[in-house]
C-alpha cells in the first residue's frame, strides 16, 4: 500500500516526502479538531478519583 502511494506521487523523493508530511499534518489536524471532539460527545468517561 505504501509503495503504491509512493509511486503515484509526483516529483523527486524530496517533493514526495514534503507532500506526505503535509498530508499527515492535515490528517492529524482533522482528527484533533473535528473527529475527536465529535467522538467525545458519545464517550462517557467514568468518574475516577485519585486519593
Amino acid at each position: 500500500m505504501y509503495a503504491a502511494l509512493w509511486r503515484i506521487l509526483p516529483g523527486p523523493w524530496w517533493v514526495r516526502t514534503i507532500i506526505l508530511l503535509i498530508a499527515v499534518a492535515a490528517i492529524l489536524y482533522g482528527l484533533f479538531f473535528y473527529v475527536f471532539p465529535w467522538v467525545s460527545q458519545f464517550v462517557n468517561p467514568q468518574e475516577v478519583t485519585v486519593e
